[in-house]
């Protein structure tokens, strides 16, 4: 039995990386799955990959405009949503601009970071909601981040911006309860997961192997995370096997918030 099998589904950010394998998982799991992104060419090429069961949609979350355009379409068709995935978002190194810390950052990196993690949750809670009001049920799943969790020197904005998503999440978790509609609302809390976003700090000179290293030393694992393994996790909170499962959030991080990394035994 697929265990979304029927379900009408939304991912944000589903061009590649992360929002990819969910997208993918979700249609293995017998789900009609909306694919949304900025990238028009590789968000087709995704939902061709993905075959019948996936449509590409242009979708900038920044935009209430886009949502309302996306929200009417897919009301006309199915008449409303089971699952809304938002994992559009930006560390806001992209651009190659390296400098994010809180005394050097500049303000409009700091609202441009903002802009897509936190106002394209905001928006993506919103419209999910109203797509399944119909329904009195449905699950929004919001990618957060461990950055969201703990401080990042070197990143305060995206840390900013993915413990706003945590917060915000468990609210809209509560709001929904209180109005009875059944719509259940958490969060996953992902570390190192080896995605294009880490691309500009990995870089492809003869250094990129021990970039990688260092950045995972810490982590009891001793490796990044595969998309993968954070969209299994996407699946069983979409499923109905989560229904007593709201504003709770879910960390896949190797075990780097457990406390201290694990030294390896010597051999």
């Amino acid at each position: 039995m697929k265990r979304l099998k029927g379900k009408i589904t939304l991912v944000t950010g589903a061009a590649r990386g992360i929002g990819e394998a969910i997208a993918s998982a979700f249609v293995d799991e017998g789900a009609f799955v909306y694919l949304t992104d900025l990238d028009d060419r590789l968000g087709r090429m995704v939902a061709d990959r993905l075959g019948e069961k996936a449509e590409y949609m242009h979708l900038d979350v920044r935009e209430e405009s886009d949502w309302i355009a996306v929200a009417e379409r897919i009301s006309e068709r199915h008449g409303g949503l089971d699952v809304v995935v938002n994992n559009a978002g930006i560390t806001g190194f992209e651009s190659g601009e390296l400098v994010h810390d809180p005394e050097n950052a500049s303000l409009e990196s700091w609202r441009q970071v903002h802009r897509t993690n936190l106002d394209g949750v905001f928006l993506g809670c919103k419209y999910a909601i109203k797509l399944m009001r119909t329904r009195k049920s449905g699950s929004i799943i919001n990618l957060s981040s461990r950055s969201g969790l703990v401080g990042i020197p070197g990143a305060a904005a995206y840390a900013s911006s993915k413990a706003a998503v945590r917060n915000h999440t468990k609210t809209v978790a509560l709001y929904c309860a209180e109005n009875g509609l059944n719509v259940r609302c958490n969060s996953i809390h992902p570390a190192a997961i080896l995605t294009p976003m880490w691309e500009p700090m990995l870089g492809s000179g003869p250094d990129r192997e021990a970039r990688m290293a260092e950045i995972v030393s810490d982590t009891p694992l001793r490796r990044f995370g595969k998309p993968e393994e954070v969209a299994a996790l996407a699946v069983v909170l979409a499923s109905d096997e989560a229904a007593y499962m709201t504003g709770a959030e879910l960390n896949i991080d190797g075990g780097i918030l457990a406390g201290s990394a694990a030294s390896p035994k010597a051999e």
